[in-house]
This record gives structure tokens, sequence and C-alpha cells, in this order.
């Protein structure tokens, strides 16, 4: 299966939103942790804290790796900046709606910014 099928599969079997294990690492130390995502223009999105553990070895390397049930993604992580200055904000709408929540107790606050992951490998593995 070449990349932009095994892509396309992977996001019609994630669906609109999913909580996914995300693993980054700075300095071959790796850490893990789960994340509220939204998918869409074949993009994974998040949002965290800019001050969190997270983010910040994101911005030393973008390198990163996701999983949910049999999907597993490797990717690359943007800071695309404040959720609120998106064009459109349509993570914003999406997360409401998905994930009302957590939208509702912490997307209020002028520290959380968007990240975009950028898929470079895709795995799925059969679970029947």
């Amino acid at each position: 299966m070449d990349f932009q099928t095994s892509v396309e599969r992977m996001f019609h079997q994630l669906g609109d939103y999913k909580i996914m294990a995300l693993a980054s690492s700075v300095h071959d130390h790796v850490t893990v942790r789960n994340v509220s995502c939204v998918f869409y223009n074949d993009r994974i999105y998040f949002k965290t804290d800019k001050h969190f553990r997270k983010t910040q070895q994101l911005l030393k390397n973008p390198n990163v790796a996701m999983c949910w049930n049999g999907v597993q993604i490797e990717g690359i992580a943007t800071n695309k900046g404040l959720v609120i200055d998106e064009d459109g904000r349509i993570f914003e709408a999406k997360y409401k709606q998905y994930l009302w929540g957590s939208y509702n107790a912490y997307s209020h606050i002028d520290t959380e910014i968007l990240i975009e992951v950028a898929p470079v490998f895709a795995e799925i593995w059969d679970q029947d």
C-alpha cells in the first residue's frame, strides 16, 4: 500500500476525533501522554499549554509518534500559534463540537497553542 492510500485509510479509521497517545523525545529522553485530537486537512491537530513539558519538547524536536488502537503515525509537529488566532478557527469549532468537556474547561486560557502534526509514516494493524 502506498503512503497516500495508507494516510487516507488511517484518517477514515480515526474518524473526526480521538484521544491519542503522543510520544516525543529530547536528548534521547522519550515521554508519552494522551492528547485530544481532531482531524482535518490531512493533518492531526491538538492544543496544549505553551508552558507544558510536551510543548517544550516539541519545539526542540518536532519528530513525534502517535497511536490509537491499531493506528500508528509518525509525523512532524508544528506550532501554529494561539488556538484563537487560527484562520477560520476550524480547530476551535471542531474541538467544541467533539470534545465539549475539555473545550469548556481549557479553551479560554490565553496560553493554549495549536499543534499540527503532518504524517510522514502511517501503519495500520488489522485488529480483526
